[in-house]
């Protein structure tokens, strides 16, 4: 019997590998870079450094992470760690900063071109397959700071001796190595000085929240073409997440899209329902800009262009909650004064609907919070590089901290009846409704950064609404 034949293994293949390392022109490796960012990073490092306890005890180690397997050999997308961002400016995998009080040097993969193995070996950096990769050079001449390849990080750290101070994302592996232990003081440090932007921080804070709202106008815009699937959800969603590559790299955050008594749900990502005449849509959408600083902006819609009579009172109220927690957004008010603003609104409107078993008093006590039922989420956040940016600071420098110029937070008070709450009677079941909004702290109040997507009033936005469906 004749032997089956095997599929020749090309690297193995001297002819391949002959014709394969030749007749190759040069590429532009040079990294695309939103102007700005090697100064900001630069700022970043040096703010972090006159701030951190002890910038000369140790080493810090600042990783970006690795990619994470979506199935077999196909990994997600890969985004990189935002404290690493913070520093570097740089968004590629494996990489590493290495901070001292006396130098900065990145660590980063070489381009697996030409005449290395790895150029038609290796399907996650080979630039056969993934195209142009910047390298060590490059990334120096871009970002003005030493670059090193990566292969060199082991004998760097082995010279240095530590001790290691860990930061973003630091594979197990590398820990395990050179005893490089998350510092979390550090890290408290560095979550303090994300909260306050600079301005070029601002700057693209302002870019995501305009790209956003052109997403938001393409989206509203599809609403009658969503009415006529079963998934018209799922239409919106996909119109949006189009914008968001289009206008930026990526979705900041899991888009949503609630409607068929779905926008109770805070964070319903499934977006697989139909999108109706007579239901309200909930549009909680960002876009994440080249910088990787991203949106967060939700507005509730009617489908029809008209809201009904129970919508309109429940939208209201959270109007009025919204425009109490914009009063005291300005410095000299701490953090957590908005939350109290906009709940002490939503308790008086849900006791006005009669959907409160207690005063307004006890169920804003401490010990009451009976109307939380209706918003077990809070009513803001602060915003940056993450969508909920810094969001393990602990209560004293999040909450309980003071509002400066140049914060970034969010706004979004909001009221969730489910459509399987007894609680309520039958009209307001399955309405949810949010507002939210980005702002900056200034130094006599604040901006709202997506003020110009829609209005608030119910008159306003169901004409909006109209106008564009």
């Amino acid at each position: 019997m004749e032997a089956q034949r095997r599929i020749p293994k090309i690297r193995e293949a001297s002819g391949f590998n002959a014709v394969i390392s030749e007749n190759w022109g040069p590429l532009d490796r040079t990294p695309t870079l939103v102007p700005g960012t090697a100064e900001a990073a630069q700022a970043h490092r040096e703010r972090f450094l006159a701030a951190v306890d002890r910038p000369g005890d140790g080493v810090f180690v600042i990783g970006s992470g690795l990619p994470s397997v979506r199935n077999d050999d196909n990994d997600h997308a890969f985004r990189a760690s935002s404290t690493f961002l913070w520093f570097t400016g740089m968004g590629i995998d494996e990489s590493f900063l290495v901070l001292t009080d006396t130098s900065s040097t990145l660590y980063t993969q070489r381009p697996a071109g030409p005449g290395d193995p790895d150029f038609f070996g290796n399907a996650a950096y080979g630039e056969l397959w993934v195209g142009a990769m910047t390298g060590p050079a490059d990334w120096s001449a871009a970002l003005g700071i030493d670059v090193r390849p990566l292969s060199e990080l082991d004998d760097d750290l082995t010279t240095l001796g530590g001790p290691f101070r860990g930061l973003g994302r630091i594979p197990d592996a590398l820990a395990h190595r050179f005893d490089i232990r998350a510092d979390a003081d550090a890290r408290r440090v560095a979550d303090r000085l994300r909260q306050t932007k600079d301005a070029w921080e601002i700057d693209q804070m302002r870019a995501a929240v305009s790209a956003t709202v052109l997403g938001f106008e393409q989206t509203v815009g599809q609403i009658a073409t969503a009415k006529t699937m079963d998934r018209g959800e799922r239409w919106l969603q996909g119109t949006f997440d189009r914008a968001a590559r289009t206008y930026g790299v990526d979705v900041g955050y899991a888009t949503i899209v609630a409607a068929a008594g779905h926008a109770a749900h805070l964070h319903w990502t499934r977006n697989d329902g139909p999108v109706r005449d007579g239901d309200l849509a909930l549009l909680d959408m960002g876009i994440e800009m080249e910088s990787r600083y991203t949106a967060d902006v939700t507005r509730t819609i009617p489908v029809s262009g008209t809201f009904t009579d129970a919508q309109r009172a429940v939208y209201d109220i959270v109007v009025a909650s919204q425009r109490a927690g914009l009063a005291v957004c300005t410095p000299g008010h701490r953090y957590s004064d908005f939350h109290f603003a906009s709940m002490q609104v939503l308790a008086e409107g849900l006791d006005d609907l009669g959907l409160l078993p207690v005063s307004v008093d006890e169920a804003l006590s401490a010990d009451g919070q009976h109307h939380r039922r209706y918003i077990v989420c809070g009513v803001g956040h602060h915003l940056g590089l993450d969508v909920h940016d810094c969001s393990h600071s602990p209560y004293e420098d999040y909450q309980d901290a003071m509002l400066e110029p140049g914060m970034v937070h969010t706004l979004e008070p909001g009221l969730y009846f489910h459509v399987n709450d007894l609680s309520v009677p039958p009209e307001f079941r399955g309405i949810g409704v949010r507002i939210e909004d980005d702002l900056v702290i200034t130094a006599d109040g604040h901006e709202n950064l997506s003020a110009d997507l829609m209005p608030f009033g119910t008159d306003e936005i169901e004409a909006w609404t109209q106008a564009r469906l």
